[in-house]
């Protein structure tokens, strides 16, 4: 069983920074890629960054130059640094993992965490 646990939500102003956190716990053999997402009120999920592999990253154009996605691997952890946010930032951002739970093929799984809730106010 893997679990994803997000944390470092919260309200800033315009301007300000955070940084998000997203832990994988449980039986993971290797992890392939993981994502960020964010959900704002009345719109669809969209990417915002991922990292494969650990090194190569891409971000959602709105998001370039401003938000930085790193991993821990040690920790299976990863990290989004959110710097100088805009109230159209706001929204909930979730964790998504594809993982390997043991070797050979069928054991490759993509898990999601449960949120957390970012807030840029003007």
């Amino acid at each position: 069983q893997v679990q994803l646990v997000e944390s470092g939500g919260g309200l800033v102003q315009a301007g300000g920074s955070l940084r998000l956190s997203c832990a994988a716990f449980g039986s993971i053999l290797s992890i392939n890629a993981m994502c960020w997402y964010r959900q704002a009120p009345g719109k669809q999920r969209e990417m915002v960054a991922v990292i494969i592999s650990g090194v190569h990253t891409n971000y959602a154009d709105s998001v370039k130059g401003r938000f930085t996605v790193s991993r821990d691997n040690a920790k299976n952890t990863m990290y989004l640094q959110m710097n100088s946010l805009k109230p159209e930032d706001t929204g909930v951002y979730y964790c998504n993992a594809n993982l390997a739970t043991a070797w050979g093929p069928g054991y490759e799984y993509d898990y999601w965490g449960q949120g957390t809730q970012v807030t840029v106010s003007s």
